[in-house]
């Protein structure tokens, strides 16, 4: 039986969108299941806790379970590199630091594309880096401490945490590097060994994160300068951002936000950014976080995508006038 061209390509047409409407009821009913946030860092990092706390948020607001799946290395490289090859169906999340921007020119190889390999959900909060010296140093500004420093090269060190590619390597080799200043850089593995490394001495600078910053200030073991970012610190109302202090290209943030693999439904994405957001806005999250040493962003999947582009530009830089490189 022959059928009229008309019905026929009505049928046609019908037939083409039963995958698009199945994709969007598929997508309506999300999440059926657990959902994994994979962290590429190990238990205990601050990537971690973010994740940690995230997850019994969303857990409790939307019944079903969201769970941290740790695949650690010190790069993040493993971790990233394995939730770039998961389904694109919303139930692998990817929990990154700002070492997903930095990677790509720190290495020769990484195995991930930071702008085709994921599709942005948001940029949870960010993180000051925090310019202090040992109260010994006489300095009481980021003025003072770079006469000091050029008044007699060679003589100091700063102290960061987290190896190389971290938010206050970076930024110290920044300040080093914009300012033509002799200056030596050592790397400890957290935050807390290289604070200690100032209160005791050693490296008489530290560029190091709030969290371990803040109570070695208050305790008068360190004095802070300046921090970075775009505002002062809320616990350390005093201290001056380095825009403040004069110099505002020094500005690098840490930060903590969520990908999904490329693929992954919009109905998905808007979802999961919608109860981030709300999460990480509400009060008591926001105390919770700030205590922590984090400022709350909660932003829209595009300004994440923007902040992405823009700072892998900012670091390459960076690194390349550094001679910066990984093994």
């Amino acid at each position: 039986m022959r059928i009229p061209r008309r019905r026929l390509l009505r049928l046609v047409a019908g037939a083409a969108a039963l995958p698009a409407v199945s994709r969007v009821a598929w997508a309506q009913s999300y999440p059926t299941r657990p959902v994994r946030i994979v962290v590429p860092y190990a238990p205990g990092s601050a990537a971690d806790s973010v994740a940690r706390i995230i997850a019994q948020k969303l857990s409790a607001n939307i019944g079903r379970q969201f769970f941290i799946e740790n695949i650690g290395s010190p790069s993040g490289n493993v971790g990233m590199g394995r939730a770039a090859q998961a389904v694109p169906d919303g139930y692998t999340v990817l929990m990154v630091t700002s070492a997903y921007v930095v990677n790509p020119t720190l290495y020769d190889k990484i195995p991930y594309d930071p702008l085709k390999s994921f599709q942005p959900v948001t940029l949870a909060v960010a993180s000051n880096v925090t310019l202090t010296v040992n109260p010994s140093v006489a300095a009481k500004t980021v003025n003072d401490l770079v006469a000091v420093i050029r008044a007699t090269p060679g003589k100091y060190s700063y102290a960061s945490g987290g190896g190389i590619g971290s938010g206050g390597y970076l930024v110290g080799e920044q300040f080093r590097v914009s300012l033509g200043l002799d200056l030596v850089q050592v790397s400890f593995s957290g935050a807390n060994l290289a604070a200690g490394s100032v209160v005791a001495g050693h490296t008489p600078i530290g560029f190091v994160s709030p969290s371990a910053a803040v109570p070695l200030v208050k305790d008068g073991k360190l004095r802070a300068l300046a921090v970075t970012g775009n505002t002062r610190l809320r616990a350390l109302p005093d201290v001056p951002t380095m825009a403040e202090s004069g110099y505002p290209d020094i500005e690098g943030e840490s930060w903590f936000g969520l990908l999904v693999p490329t693929g992954t439904p919009g109905q998905i994405i808007a979802m999961l950014n919608r109860e981030t957001v709300k999460i990480i806005q509400a009060p008591d999250m926001k105390e919770r976080l700030v205590t922590l040493g984090f400022e709350p962003v909660a932003s829209t999947p595009d300004e994440f995508a923007e902040r992405i582009k823009v700072e892998i530009e900012t670091w390459r830089k960076v690194i390349r006038a550094a001679g910066i490189k990984a093994e």
